[in-house]
């Protein structure tokens, strides 16, 4: 059980890495700051960059919470009624 908590915790941290690299990229790129394509001065990329970005925080802070429940001796098992 612990080691399927923790690997779900590494997956979790990592797409929120990535989503929020995408997200931030995305917003530059809105912003125009990073040019070269299509969604250069787009503000709609703006918000859903930003959107994206706030998501892969969330997911980094449930993989670190996951984690540390899992080194701190799980999720307590649901007892049956």
């Amino acid at each position: 059980m612990r080691e399927r908590l923790r690997s779900s915790s590494l997956g979790l941290g990592i797409v929120g890495v990535l989503l929020l690299l995408a997200g931030t990229v995305f917003a530059l790129q809105g912003d125009g700051i990073i040019g070269g394509s299509s969604m250069t001065g787009v503000s709609f990329w703006i918000y859903a960059g930003s959107v994206i970005a706030v998501i892969g925080v969330i997911f980094i802070v449930l993989g670190f919470v996951l984690t540390s429940r899992s080194r701190a001796g799980g999720v307590a098992p649901v007892q049956p009624k």
